[in-house]
């Protein structure tokens, strides 16, 4: 199981066998998490020596939290559960977050998609005429 968080400068994954953790890893992405999310992601299985083809299900926080770190973040989880045909789970606003997601995805769920929740109403600049 692959685990993600983006939702505030440091961002995270993690590695699970089951419920046991097997790698964990936590960096200052700030503005650079679409540049440096996949190389930590290679990183981190390749500390296992894992590939993401070993990776049997991905669970990922959905929010509230950063607009454009949870876009990121929610976008490259569902683009890889639906690459790699393997179940997905949100959770949002959880301290338990990791359990409850990693218990989730143990007891056969999948949401299929995830839809990041920010927390408050998304203010897009409407294009200039």
């Amino acid at each position: 199981m692959l685990t993600l968080r983006t939702d505030k400068p440091e961002s995270e994954i993690g590695l699970y066998d089951g419920s046991r953790q097997l790698a964990y890893m936590v960096w200052p992405a700030h503005r650079q998490l679409a540049e440096t999310l996949h190389m930590k992601m290679s990183e981190l299985l390749a500390s296992q020596q894992k590939t993401l083809s070993d990776v049997g299900g991905i669970m990922c926080y959905k929010g509230p939290g950063s607009f454009t770190g949870l876009r990121i973040g929610v976008s490259v989880a569902n683009a890889l559960a639906s690459g790699l045909s393997i179940p997905i789970i949100g959770v949002e606003n959880d301290e338990k977050w990791i359990d409850r997601g990693l218990q989730d995805i143990l007891n056969g769920q999948n949401h299929t998609v995830v839809v990041p929740e920010y927390g408050a109403p998304v203010h897009i600049t409407r294009p200039k005429d």
